[in-house]
């Protein structure tokens, strides 16, 4: 069997050190032979994460057991399920922690040591009741908008066709990039709904520039909603803020349609 001791030295002689993580040494003993090998550990003085460094070089050298003065419950919880166990509060020579851990008399000696074993994880009633409440609500509040999805799929197939769609657009990517502001700028919508309605006028052939153009005028200018925003935000500032707006949408197409030519070329 082997162990592991903080140390506060190399040897044996050694007094076990007060933290695992950050002691001096990490001294490997063959319990049966009393062979050792002491390694000086890479997290001392380390501020962050030492106790995780020790774990690891404990696994590495395939030990069954963690003698120190000290053990972070996270450190512990590492060994645990790595099946190597944890015992601290040890004060004596390393020498006397081995024979002290051979003949088990460490589990005699009351509070000074202890085994540690990780609490076991425990669901949070509460908390799981909340998060599903949390989950319920954010799925309510989201069929509206699945809702609208739908109708707007639905609208748009019954009312515009290609024909109306060709007339109205003549391939001219100026002239299709104003057109799908203007159309865009009417309501102001979810953009879930203007990617939906965007994609209907992809298949229907409208030019990249008229969609992105659309999109874009949808959720930042609002012509219907003007009125609302002119009471609530006054009317200089409302009129700036579509106007900028709109302007934007028109910039926002040609820069997105040039730079996906460019890519793509």
């Amino acid at each position: 069997m082997k162990i592991v001791i903080s140390a506060e030295g190399p040897d044996l002689a050694a007094q076990v050190g007060h933290r695992f993580g950050t002691s001096p040494y990490l001294i490997i003993v063959d319990t049966q032979t009393m062979a050792f090998e002491a390694v000086s550990n890479p997290a001392e003085g380390s501020q962050g994460g030492a106790g995780v460094m020790a774990v690891v070089l404990s696994i590495n050298k395939e030990v069954d057991a963690v003698l120190t003065g000290y053990c972070s419950p996270t450190a512990a919880r590492y060994l645990f399920e790595n099946g190597i166990e944890a015992l601290t509060g040890i004060s004596a020579t390393a020498a006397d922690a081995v024979e002290q851990y051979k003949k088990r008399d460490m589990h005699d000696t009351g509070d000074a040591v202890r085994k540690i074993k990780p609490r076991k994880t425990q669901v949070d009633r509460s908390a799981m009741v909340q998060a599903l409440k949390s989950s319920t609500h954010q799925f309510v509040n989201l069929v509206p908008i699945f809702m609208a999805v739908i109708l707007s799929i639905g609208l748009f197939t019954t009312f515009i066709s290609e024909e109306i769609l060709s007339s109205i657009l003549s391939g001219n990517p100026a002239i299709d990039t104003l057109w799908g502001a203007l159309f865009g700028s009417i309501l102001a919508g979810n953009p879930i709904n203007s990617y939906v309605i965007g994609g209907e006028l992809l298949e229907y052939g409208v030019s990249l520039f008229a969609v992105t153009a659309f999109i874009t005028a949808w959720v930042t200018v609002g012509l219907v909603q003007l009125p609302a925003e002119i009471a609530s935000l006054g009317k200089n500032f409302a009129l700036v803020r579509n106007a900028v707006a709109f302007v934007m949408s028109l910039g926002i197409a040609a820069l997105t349609v040039t730079f996906l030519n460019y890519f793509a070329a």
